[in-house]
């Protein structure tokens, strides 16, 4: 029987690539996609996509109960979805906190809520992967991205939060922390930096599906660091 995966952003560059991961892989999964950019993937028997604002506590709940209407469990949730913003303590106040809290931990909180009610009800569990960023846990770096590195932080916590419940019910958390990824965008940003120590969304992709297999679910309360030769 088939395994069930949701996967937040999976329009995104990094969604994509565990998407595509784990279609090789034969998942069924669930896309969630921003409801305010649309996306060009296509429903399938094995793949529905699920326009959502992730903000919106009471439709995330709504999404969750359908994506276990359709497919049955969720035994893998991938949140990639989040953003970002240049910035140290003269560019930071509230407007700018408040929005890398809303985009990066909010969002993250009330879809991984109703998954882990949902993984609780389930006979196995479930693991939930979150996204994490290397300013978080380096402090040292986190200077010129400091609304962006406070709200990462949170999601490590979070993270330590549902380990902690899920213990007893089989349902781990795993923080992905990728260095730069090589993604048209960045390359756009930073066209002086050196892409060749970058880490490829697809890269990122195989770290994450490693976590569904045997020897990935024995790894508890794990981050998961994957940095390439990347300087950030």
């Amino acid at each position: 029987m088939s395994k069930t995966i949701l996967i937040t952003g999976a329009a995104g560059n990094l969604g994509a690539a565990v998407l595509k991961k784990f279609l090789k892989k034969d998942f069924q999964i669930a896309a969630l996609v921003s409801d305010k950019y649309g996306s060009s993937l296509k429903t399938t028997s094995k793949l529905k996509i699920f326009p959502l604002d992730l903000l919106d506590e009471n439709k995330v709940q709504k999404t969750v109960r359908q994506v276990v209407e359709g497919f049955g469990n969720i035994d893998m949730a991938v949140l990639t979805a989040g953003g970002f913003a240049m910035g140290g303590l003269a560019d930071t106040g509230e407007e700018e906190l408040n929005k890398m809290y809303r985009m990066n931990f909010l969002t993250a909180y009330h879809i991984s809520r109703q998954v882990f009610l949902q993984m609780k009800e389930q006979e196995d569990g479930g693991q939930i992967i979150f996204t994490g960023s290397r300013p978080a846990i380096h402090p040292g770096s986190a200077g010129d991205m400091l609304s962006y590195a406070f709200s990462k932080s949170l999601v490590f916590r979070l993270a330590e939060v549902i380990n902690e419940d899920g213990k007893g019910s089989g349902i781990t958390a795993s923080v992905i922390v990728p260095g730069t990824i090589d993604t048209p965008q960045n390359r756009e940003a930073m066209p002086d930096a050196d892409f060749t120590g970058w880490v490829s969304a697809s890269e990122i992709a195989d770290n994450i599906y490693h976590l569904s297999t045997p020897a990935g679910k024995q790894l508890r309360e794990s981050i998961i660091k994957v940095y390439g030769e990347s300087q950030t």
